[in-house]
């Protein structure tokens, strides 16, 4: 019995290690098919009905497996961009670096990609080795090697609920541990964007990374700067959206990759107030992502940049300029630095100038004005705004709830409050108007005699 025991034991030790990915059924991923889009699931199921492999990859699997509620499905498959658009009545193929088919089932896109190929030394590259072009297509397992993380390179199959795992991201996962695939230092080349990201998935999963994965991104940031402004937009609203902005934010600047993003963000932090400021709007953020609310990107930019606009338009001011004015300046001057490295579309900035704008027009109380400003299409975005600078001291708390009760209150409750409002002495706590010119008397008109025909002047 003890020889039996042994033998089976020395087999065990020196039986072939199986080849091929792991297989991890739904009692061990925990995947609810329930939970998964039937848009992304009637994608594979089209693709498997004519000959093709179909799988959910991905963020989603990733988001899935810790319990959290995926923004987007995408589809791998190993038919070609040509191969798919034929299936679906509505889908188009995108995409020049990395082409891919967007399948449209009303207001959910589906992103659908071919298997890839690692980087070969023949792909086209710039200086920094950043891929530029890359529609070398593969098999299921090249595709796995070529992904970013472990975490990232998971296969869901929606017809049997199996996960399929070629890197161990299952068990990553577990960890909470980000652990990127393949050489570091030759990842972060192929596409320094990695790097952010790896910051990103640590802090949305309050977990770590890797230590080896960790250890270049410090003497790599500076290959960020290489990236295209629109590509850091995305990557940065992404941060910012992830639930756990500030966390984001602070280890970017701890692994020097603020640069490339947000130049001036050391010196917001730094300044009196600064970082208290950033806090709220981000906790706020934080709060509205986790509970499923939508967001503004343009309130959100313009809460990370007003501490720099701030300072700008008070040195403006004092230096004698009007305040609308020295205000335009101060935002002028933010947005152009801030432009350069990142690429904030023009619709967003024209938001932004406008919550800006309509502060200081918020110190006085006067019943046209307020009329003016409830009909302007950020007045409400600039109220939150207001609350978030009465929360950090910046303006009077008291006043501020007012402006958001006249926000919330309908159109006859509002009526009363500007009525009210207008019957308070000036003193009570609405600043005059700027001065103006002493009333003229008018001349009292003279009275024809009674019966004469007007004059025809």
């Amino acid at each position: 019995m003890i020889t039996d025991t042994i033998k089976k034991f020395v087999g065990r030790l020196f039986a072939p290690t199986p080849k091929g990915p792991l297989r991890i059924g739904r009692d061990k991923h925990g995947i609810d098919r329930r939970n998964v889009s039937r848009h992304a699931i009637k994608v594979c199921e089209v693709l498997r009905q004519h000959g093709y492999e179909g799988y959910i990859v991905g963020g989603a699997v990733r988001d899935l497996i810790v319990g959290l509620e995926p923004k987007d499905f995408d589809v791998a498959t190993n038919a070609t961009p040509e191969q798919i658009r034929p299936l679906f009545r509505r889908a188009r193929i995108i995409g020049r670096r990395f082409q891919l088919v967007h399948v449209v089932f009303g207001q959910e896109i589906i992103e659908t990609s071919t298997f890839r190929a690692p980087a070969s030394e023949d792909q086209e590259t710039d200086e920094h080795g950043r891929i530029l072009r890359d529609n070398v297509f593969g098999s299921q397992e090249e595709d796995a090697k070529r992904r970013d993380f472990t975490m990232n390179a998971l296969y869901y199959d929606p017809h049997n609920e199996e996960v399929i795992d070629y890197h161990n991201g299952v068990a990553d996962l577990k960890k909470r541990q980000v652990r990127i695939i393949g050489d570091p230092v030759k990842r972060y080349r192929e596409d320094p964007v990695r790097m952010l990201r790896a910051v990103r998935f640590a802090a949305k999963l309050n977990g770590t990374i890797d230590p080896a994965t960790r250890q270049p991104i410090s003497t790599m940031a500076e290959l960020i700067e290489n990236v295209p402004a629109s590509r850091l937009f995305d990557e940065m609203l992404k941060l910012l959206t992830c639930g756990h902005a500030m966390d984001c934010l602070r280890q970017l600047r701890a692994d020097g990759l603020h640069n490339g993003l947000l130049p001036l963000l050391d010196v917001v932090l730094e300044q009196p107030g600064g970082e208290h400021f950033v806090e709220l709007a981000l906790e706020r953020t934080d709060a509205r992502v986790r509970a499923g609310k939508t967001i503004s990107p343009s309130f959100l930019f313009a809460a990370l940049l007003w501490q720099q606009v701030d300072v700008r338009w008070k040195q403006l001011r004092a230096q004698g300029e009007h305040t609308i004015p020295a205000l335009s300046q101060a935002a002028d001057s933010v947005l152009d630095e801030q432009t350069e490295k990142l690429a904030i579309q023009r619709r967003f900035s024209s938001d932004m100038r406008e919550i800006w704008f309509m502060q200081p027009r918020f110190e006085r109380r006067m019943g046209k004005t307020i009329f003016r400003m409830i009909e302007q299409p950020r007045f409400r975005a600039a109220c939150d705004f207001l609350q978030l600078r009465a929360a950090a001291g910046e303006f009077d708390s008291v006043l501020a709830q007012w402006w958001m009760d006249l926000a919330n209150a309908d159109d006859v409750t509002r009526a009363d409050m500007i009525e009210e409002v207008s019957r308070l002495p000036r003193e009570a706590g609405d600043s005059a108007p700027a001065a103006s010119a002493p009333r003229k008397r008018r001349r009292p008109r003279r009275s024809s005699p009674r019966g004469a025909a007007p004059s025809a002047e």
